[in-house]
C-alpha cells in the first residue's frame, strides 16, 4: 500500500529465501539428483516466473487488491477450459454450472470496477481514458496471466503423473531457477530497496532489534509466503487437486476479507454480490455439498439414536 510498485523486489526475496533453504536441505548443496529432468523444471519456471511478473505488474495498471483476488480465483475456468482443449476432458452438467457461476462473478466485480474507475471524481477529463485505458491493460494482464498460470498447472499434472510427485523438489526448482531472471528487474529492486531504508525504524519486539518497518514488513511477508506455498505443494501430494482448489480458493476467500476490512477498501453491495458468486461457483465445483450431505444425515441421526 506505500509502494504500490514494489511487487518485484518481494516476489524477488521470496524466490531467494525458498531457493536457499531447498539448496541446504533438499538438493544438499547441489549433490542431489532431481527425480524429475531438468528440462522439465526450466519449461515449468519459465511458465511460473511469467505468471508471477506478470501478476505483479497488473497492480501497477489501475488493479485493486481485492479485484486482483477476485480475478484470480477464476482459475477454475481457465483450468477448464485448457483441461476441454488439451486433455480433451468432458465435465458434468453441474462442473459446467459451477463455471457460469464463477464467470458471473467475475464479470460482475470486473464492471464495477471499471464503472468505479470511469466515475472517478479526482481524474481530470484529460486524464480519465488514459487511466480507464491503463486499467484494461491490467485486466489483459491478469487474463493472460489466468491462462498461463493454468497452462503450468497442466504442464505439472503431467509430469507427476509421468514421474510421481516431488513437491520439494519441485518448490527448490520452481524458485532456483529463475532467479538470474530477476537480474532484468535489478533496477527497480535496487530502487525500492533504497526506497525500504528511508521508511521509518521499528524496533523488533522481543529481539530489540531496530531497522526500517518496510524491511520487517518483507520479512514478515516472506515468512509467511514461504509456509504458504510450501503447504500448498505438499497439498498437491496428499490430496486430490480439487481438494487443493477448494483450500486455496478459501484461503483467497479469507484474504479477501481481511484485506477489504483491516485496509478499507471500497467494495459496493455489487462487489459483494460477485464475490459470493465466485466462491460458491468454486464450491460447486469441487462438489463440497457431496461430502457435506452425508455428514449432515449422520448429525441428525444421533439425537434420535441417543
Amino acid at each position: 500500500r506505500q509502494f504500490p510498485g514494489c511487487g518485484n523486489i518481494v516476489t524477488f526475496s521470496q524466490f531467494l529465501f525458498i531457493a536457499v533453504e531447498g539448496f541446504i536441505f533438499e538438493a544438499n548443496f547441489g549433490r542431489k539428483r532431481p527425480a524429475i529432468p531438468i528440462r522439465n523444471y526450466f519449461i515449468m519456471v519459465a511458465m511460473f516466473f511469467t505468471v508471477s511478473v506478470v501478476n505483479n505488474y497488473a497492480l501497477n495498471l489501475n488493479i485493486a487488491m481485492p479485484l486482483h483476488m477476485i480475478f484470480r480465483s477464476g482459475s477454475l475456468i481457465a483450468s477448464m477450459a485448457l483441461g476441454i482443449i488439451i486433455l480433451k476432458k468432458r465435465y458434468s452438467v453441474s462442473k459446467y454450472a459451477s463455471i457460469a457461476l464463477v464467470s458471473l462473478g467475475i464479470f460482475t466485480c470486473t464492471f464495477m470496477s471499471a464503472r468505479q474507475v470511469a466515475s472517478d471524481s479526482s481524474l481530470s477529463q484529460e486524464d480519465g481514458p488514459q487511466v480507464f485505458l491503463w486499467w484494461l491493460l491490467g485486466i489483459a494482464a491478469l487474463t493472460f496471466a489466468l491462462l498461463m498460470s493454468a497452462r503450468m498447472g497442466i504442464f505439472q499434472e503431467t509430469l507427476y503423473q509421468r514421474f510421481g510427485k516431488h513437491s520439494k523438489e519441485a518448490l527448490f526448482y520452481n524458485h532456483a531457477l529463475p532467479l538470474p531472471g530477476f537480474l532484468l528487474l535489478a533496477p527497480n529492486i535496487y530502487h525500492h530497496a533504497v526506497l525500504f531504508n528511508q521508511s521509518e525504524p521499528f524496533q523488533v519486539p522481543v529481539i530489540g532489534l531496530t531497522l526500517p518497518i518496510m524491511w520487517f514488513y518483507l520479512l514478515m511477508n516472506v515468512i509467511t509466503q514461504y509456509v504458504c506455498i510450501r503447504g500448498v505443494f505438499i497439498l498437491t501430494t496428499e490430496c486430490t487437486s480439487l481438494t487443493v482448489t477448494l483450500v486455496v480458493t478459501l484461503r483467497k476467500f479469507v484474504s479477501l476479507i481481511f484485506s477489504i476490512l483491516y485496509f478499507r477498501n471500497p467494495f459496493t453491495a455489487w462487489h459483494w454480490l460477485g464475490t459470493a458468486f465466485v466462491f460458491v461457483g468454486t464450491l460447486m465445483y469441487t462438489e463440497v455439498w457431496n461430502s457435506l450431505g452425508p455428514f449432515l444425515r449422520r448429525r441428525r441421526r444421533r439425537p434420535k439414536e441417543e
